[in-house]
Formats: structure tokens, sequence, C-alpha cells
């Protein structure tokens, strides 16, 4: 099984509140939320990567990222690398460019959301802090 390479951002506004995409319900764990990303192109860095996909996705224009953590998770039909990135320095209004469904959630909300099982460590860092 091919390990997918995914650029995660944990996008923080100045309210410090995180940025919540849906995931589409056609897709790999369709309907449940997550921190907005995706995969790493050859020759990029995750930072390159999570610039072009928020851009892509949520219409934000990133200045600056930073490491948080990395996950390795398997589900059953995918293998999943996620290189989760703090990112604080932005510019723009976040929206779905790809239709789907985005907010901004308060920190100590997280646990009301369901999402994949991959980010629960992401979840857990957060609350954590």
């Amino acid at each position: 099984m091919k390990r997918i390479h995914v650029a995660v951002g944990v996008i923080l506004n100045d309210s410090n509140q995180v940025l919540l995409a849906k995931r589409p319900s056609h897709l790999h764990q369709g309907g449940k939320w997550e921190f907005p990303g995706g995969k790493v192109e050859t020759g990029e860095t995750t930072s390159q990567a999570l610039r072009r996909e928020l851009k892509e996705e949520v219409n934000l224009t990133v200045f600056d990222t930073s490491p948080l953590m990395a996950i390795s998770h398997d589900y059953p039909d995918k293998e999943v690398l996620l290189d989760i990135h703090t990112v604080k320095s932005f510019a723009g209004d976040a929206e779905g460019l790809e239709g789907q469904e985005v907010l901004w959630a308060e920190l100590n909300t997280l646990q009301q959301y369901e999402f994949p099982a991959a980010n629960t460590p992401i979840i857990d860092k957060l609350l954590s802090l």
C-alpha cells in the first residue's frame, strides 16, 4: 500500500480559533471535519505544499509555517503520513473554494466535531496547549 504524504495546516487566527474544513462526502473520510491541507507533491517541502494547498482550497495566502508534529496512520484502505504545521501568519478570508464548508472553531470545542481517526493526536495536542 502506498503511503500518502499530506501537509496539514493548523491555522490559528488572532482570536486563537482554528480553521476547520468539512471533507466532501465523495472523498475518503467524507463528511468529517479536518484541518485543511493536501498532498505534498514531488520536490515540494511541507511548507511549500501547505502554501499551495491553502491558497487552492481555502483562499489563504500563507506567509510562514512552523512544524507542530507528524503522524503516521494506517486506514484499512490507505496509509497516510500527516506532516502538521502551525500557521499563524496569513492573509485573506477563509472560504471553501472547492465547495466545502469551512469554519473557525474555538479550541475547547474541537471534541464536538467528527474528525478522521488520524486527527485525534492533533486535537489532543491542541487541547493541551
